[in-house]
């Protein structure tokens, strides 16, 4: 009997290549990730394959995809450069620059060359960048622009007359600054309460009469209006890289199709509790609660080990998705020693159980939490 999934191809997998190859160079990039599929239905985990698709994932932005067929590329051989590369190179995409400089120096060890030496010297320039950032300034959503005056007063003091005009843009080409994220949705969970400030900040630039006014030592409104964007935009992609929003989205979403796929009747109010905590632990985090996030994740750890498997069918994977949120949480609070520690516990728990997807996380969190305190070469070895 015909395999479904193969029967309507007509093609050999060499074609299937070729006319993917041929409909990428011509920017027809979700044709040629179609082609890259019936290529893979023929030659299921194809690495070269894979990499190829997740090119054309990447150019047309569904960095998960792309990130997932890199990932898989890897699974047989993580030693495949082209892997090494693709995956470092969806993750620098995906504003996850500590993790991508890992997999940049993992690639380079294995092959000095030029693509990988470029990607080190990005990835290095990007957290440069955004941890170079200011720390924390609170801003008021009523006008309140005083701390802006101040902060552009200051650089114009160190600098030549009008420095500032080097720093501003036309806002037609607002999408265009540098670090600027392109997804509202994305900005507003990284911003937080921010958010509404930045907003009011773009309203007012609509407002010509207003940015044409000047204030003392010749700055004008336009250039502290763009000062305090442009601060917002540089928080913005510090919290991008600093636990990427889609890495914890496919974390919580994984585990909630597996416990809908294991249970064979309607869900119970256990298992309603369970998902429910566990989005709850994620909003926490993504909107900057670290500590609230760590409370409920311990919380929802004690009453779960209190339960039997009966109630809880998937329990041991359970367990050590709270100790990889419990960690996550604890890298956000700075506590990177109790962070490795629940990483490892989720790794135990993975190889154990004999999780794979749970290995790949607890691995990629352990990297993240030694790119962090600066030991490359451990989390390159991990």
């Amino acid at each position: 009997m015909a395999d479904p999934e193969t029967e309507g191809l007509r093609s050999t997998f060499p074609s299937y290549m070729a006319e993917g190859e041929r409909l990428y160079l011509c920017g027809e990039f979700a044709k040629a990730a179609h082609s890259f599929s019936n290529a893979l239905h023929l030659q299921n985990g194809n690495k070269n394959c894979l990499v190829a698709r997740s090119k054309c994932f990447l150019k047309m932005g569904e960095l998960e995809k792309s990130l997932a067929d890199a990932e898989a590329s890897l699974q047989g051989d993580p030693t495949f450069c082209k892997g090494i590369l693709q995956k470092a190179e969806t993750l620098y995409t995906m504003g996850d620059f500590e993790f991508a400089l890992v997999f940049y120096h993992r690639g380079y060890k294995l092959r000095p060359n030029r693509e990988f030496r470029v990607g080190i010297q990005k990835a290095q320039e990007a957290i440069n960048n955004s941890v170079g950032s200011p720390s924390s300034v609170k801003l008021e959503n009523k006008g309140d622009l005083s701390f802006l005056s101040k902060q552009a007063e200051s650089m114009q003091a160190q600098q030549k007359p009008h420095p500032v005009r080097q720093l501003v843009h036309h806002p037609k080409r607002e999408s265009k600054r540098k670090g600027s994220l392109k997804s509202e949705k994305i900005i507003r969970q990284l911003l937080g309460e921010l958010y509404v400030d930045k907003e009011y900040l773009e309203k007012l630039l609509l407002d010509e009469d207003l940015i044409r006014g000047t204030i003392k030592r010749g700055l004008t409104v336009e250039d502290l209006i763009m000062t305090g964007i442009n601060y917002l935009d540089m928080r913005s992609d510090f919290w991008r890289q600093q636990k990427p929003i889609y890495a914890r989205e496919r974390d919580r979403k994984l585990t909630q199709e597996k416990w809908l796929r294991d249970r064979k009747r309607r869900p119970s109010q256990t298992a309603r509790y369970i998902l429910k905590s566990l989005e709850d632990i994620d909003m926490l985090l993504t909107r900057g609660s670290a500590e609230g996030s760590l409370q409920k994740a311990e919380k929802v750890l004690k009453k779960v080990l209190e339960w039997n498997k009966e109630e809880v069918p998937n329990k041991d994977e359970l367990v050590g998705n709270l100790h990889s949120c419990i960690g996550n949480a604890q890298i956000e609070l700075g506590q990177m020693v109790a962070a490795l520690q629940s990483h490892r516990k989720d790794l135990e728990i993975a190889k154990e159980y004999d999780l794979p997807d749970a290995k790949s996380r607890a691995l990629d969190n352990i990297g993240r939490v030694f790119a962090r305190v600066g030991k490359f070469q451990q989390a390159i070895d991990t």
